[in-house]
């Protein structure tokens, strides 16, 4: 049976993407299409928008319709409504945007008190790996290494550093008895600069069109170890969405992760 699925920012290039690939992997139907109020293609049919056709459902600006999960990839300003919406009709969530302030974060927590949540800084399914590898590399590499976190984007992303990086610098402090985020720098420049012990570099590159790419350097007198994600395109990150969703549909409330949905949390 088909998961119904609402879909909040359908009208973005991630949006877009969702609905698409929702209906050409036969497994969802799409029951809502968000977007915000103004957007020059409210009251056009999703589908259309997201280029596989009329689906009979029209983008609007409010929260209407039936659905058993819900996907947003669109900005902090929304997500309290989602998050309202999925609460009163007892919709399974999965949030994928980014930037989220403390607010926002502990009502996504206080929602998975009452219906089943995913929330990450990464949706694909290769990158959720590397957050689970990165924390025991660096625990079995030891203080000896240097570590240092450089993310690439595309010149339009708002936010520096990236969640994703930050939840790469949050594994390796978890794992190595440092303190975040006190323990990051950011960038480095000046004429006394010189690396301090225990300290994670991060580094943020917005250039052109590239999707997103995370690489994490660890270094010592004599080696150096890179662990390394790149994103070829953003249907990465919608695949990776989609299999959470169906995966989240029906499940009890908590606060899940990617994780648990790979079955390796």
């Amino acid at each position: 049976m088909a998961t119904k699925l609402m879909v909040v920012g359908a009208a973005g290039r991630m949006g877009r993407r969702i609905v698409a690939l929702a209906v050409e992997s036969g497994g969802f139907e799409i029951a809502a299409a968000v977007e915000r109020a103004g957007h020059p293609d409210i009251g056009k049919d999703a589908g259309l928008v997201a280029g596989v056709g009329g689906l009979d459902v029209e983008l609007g600006d409010s929260y209407a319709g039936q659905a058993d999960v819900a996907i947003d990839f669109s900005l902090p300003r929304a997500a309290r409504r989602t998050v309202d919406y999925c609460v009163e009709n007892g919709a399974a969530l999965v949030m994928g945007t980014t930037g989220l302030g403390e607010a926002e974060r502990a009502g996504i927590e206080e929602a998975a008190t009452k219906i089943p949540v995913i929330y990450g800084t990464n949706m694909s399914v290769g990158m959720n790996v590397l957050f689970e590898l990165v924390g025991r590399v660096a625990g079995m590499l030891g203080a000896e290494y240097d570590v240092e976190i450089v993310e690439e984007h595309h010149r339009f992303k708002k936010d520096a550093p990236s969640g994703s990086a930050l939840t790469l610098a949050e594994r390796i402090c978890d794992a190595t008895g440092r303190k975040f985020p006190e323990a990051l720098v950011h960038g480095r420049s000046g004429a006394d600069a010189l690396r301090k012990k225990g300290r994670i570099g991060v580094h943020a590159v917005r250039a052109g069109d590239i999707v997103g790419v995370h690489s994490v350097v660890f270094g010592t007198l004599g080696e150096t170890v890179t662990l390394n994600h790149r994103a070829n395109s953003r249907d990465t990150f919608v695949r990776g969405a989609l299999r959470a969703a169906k995966w989240l549909a029906g499940k009890k409330p908590g606060l899940y992760s990617m994780a648990n949905v790979l079955g390796i949390a």
